[in-house]
C-alpha cells in the first residue's frame, strides 16, 4: 500500500456536532489528507471553514464518496441508515454517531480510552459511537471496572437540552426568555400555562424552571429508549452481557454538558483512595474531588472541556462493595464529536505513514 494520509469526508458538516467536529479536526494533530465537508443538498455550496481554510459543503450523493477512506456519519439515525452502507460500499470505513447501528451485532461500539481493540473488529465497515448519555459516565466507570470489577449500575442522569439537538436549545432559550422577571415557580402549572404547548420543542414539560424526567422515545414497560440505551451500550462496550443496570434520564435546563449520579456495585470491597488514584490517573478522566472546598464538578465549569469530570467519590454508607460519585461531560464534545474523531484517529493510524 502507498503510503499517503487518509481521505476523510464529515457527513452533517452544518449541524451542531459538526461545527464541533470542524473545531476538533482544526485543533488536532493533522492525520488527514483531502477533508471532504457533506451535508443536505440544501446545505450545498455553503463555505466553512476547516484546518485554517474555507471549504465548500457538498451535497449529500453516492459520489460524493469515491476516494474518501473514512466517513464521519453526524447526522439522524434514518440519514445514518440509508447511506452509511453506501459509503462503505465505496470502501470507506464509516464511523457514526447515530443510534442506527449501535446494537448491531456486526458493529463495533467504541470507547478508545476502553475498548480501542474493538476499532478492527468491523465486517460491514462500520464503527458506532455510543449515546452522550453513555459517554458522560463509561470513562470513568470503565476506569473502575478494570480495577474493582462492575456488577451493578444505578444511574440518574442530569441531561442538557442540547441533547435533543438545536430545537431543544432554541426551545429553553425560548422559555427562559418567558419566565425571566416574573414570580412563575410558585403554583402549580404556572410554568406550563405560560409556557404553553407549543414552545415546548422537543420536551413534554416545560424545562425552564423544571426538569423533565423523560428523555427519548418510548422503549415500553415505562423505560425511555434513552434509559434502555444507557444499559445495552455499556454491556456492549464492557463486555459485561449480564450487568444489571437501571438508569433515569432527566432534561435539566443546562444548555450543554450532562451529568450523572452513578452508584456502582463491584464484586469486592472497595475503598476510595485507591478509586483516587484510579481516576487520576484514567485516560480522559479529570478528578475534581473536594466537596469540602468547594470542588466538585458542574456543567457551567465543564462545558467546553474534553474529559470526564467526576467528584464526590465516597463509599455507599451501607454497601462496602459500592462507590457513589457524580459525573460531568460535555455532550457535545466527548459525547459526540471528540469520541467520533479519536475513533477516526485510531483508523487513521493503520493507513502506512507517509
Amino acid at each position: 500500500m502507498t503510503a499517503r494520509r487518509p481521505s476523510l469526508a464529515v457527513v452533517g458538516a452544518t449541524g451542531a456536532i459538526g461545527g464541533v467536529m470542524l473545531q476538533i479536526l482544526s485543533q488536532h494533530a493533522d492525520v488527514w489528507g483531502e477533508v471532504r465537508l457533506v451535508a443536505s443538498p440544501r446545505s450545498a455550496g455553503r463555505k466553512l471553514v476547516v484546518r485554517g481554510e474555507e471549504s465548500e459543503v457538498l451535497g449529500l450523493t453516492e459520489d460524493v464518496f469515491e476516494g474518501v477512506d473514512v466517513a464521519l456519519f453526524l447526522v439522524p439515525a434514518e440519514v445514518s441508515a440509508q447511506w452509511a452502507p453506501v459509503a462503505a460500499s465505496k470502501g470507506a470505513v464509516v464511523i457514526d454517531d447515530s443510534a442506527a447501528f449501535r446494537t448491531d451485532d456486526d458493529v463495533p461500539l467504541v470507547v478508545p480510552e476502553i475498548n480501542p481493540h474493538a476499532v478492527r473488529m468491523r465486517p460491514r465497515g462500520i464503527v458506532a459511537n455510543p449515546n452522550c448519555t453513555t459517554l458522560a459516565l463509561i470513562v470513568a466507570v470503565g476506569a473502575l471496572h478494570a480495577e474493582f470489577g462492575l456488577r451493578e449500575l444505578v444511574v440518574s442522569s442530569y441531561q442538557a437540552v442540547s441533547g435533543a439537538g438545536r430545537d431543544g436549545v432554541a426551545a429553553l432559550r425560548e422559555q427562559l426568555s418567558m419566565v425571566a422577571g416574573t414570580e412563575l415557580g410558585t403554583k402549580p402549572g404556572d410554568v406550563r400555562r405560560v409556557v404553553g404547548d407549543t414552545q415546548g420543542g422537543p420536551f413534554a414539560a416545560p424545562v425552564a424552571l423544571n426538569v423533565v424526567p423523560w428523555a427519548g422515545t418510548d422503549a415500553g414497560d415505562g423505560w425511555s429508549s434513552e434509559e434502555r440505551a444507557i444499559r445495552d451500550e455499556c454491556r456492549k462496550i464492557l463486555g459485561l452481557p449480564g450487568l444489571r443496570v437501571s438508569a433515569t434520564c432527566v432534561y435539566v435546563p443546562v444548555v450543554a454538558t450532562h451529568s450523572m449520579s452513578v452508584h456502582a456495585r463491584f464484586e469486592n470491597e472497595v475503598a476510595v483512595d485507591r478509586a483516587h488514584e484510579i481516576l487520576a490517573t484514567a485516560p480522559g478522566v479529570v478528578l475534581y474531588d473536594s466537596p469540602g472546598a468547594g470542588d466538585f464538578p458542574t456543567p457551567s465549569d465543564v462545558v467546553g472541556t474534553d474529559p470526564t469530570w467526576v467528584g464526590r467519590v465516597r463509599r455507599s454508607l451501607d454497601d462496602p462493595q459500592a462507590l457513589e460519585l457524580f459525573v460531568c461531560g460535555d455532550n457535545l464534545r466527548k459525547g459526540a464529536a471528540l469520541n467520533v474523531a479519536q475513533i477516526a484517529e485510531s483508523v487513521a493510524a493503520e493507513f502506512p505513514r507517509p
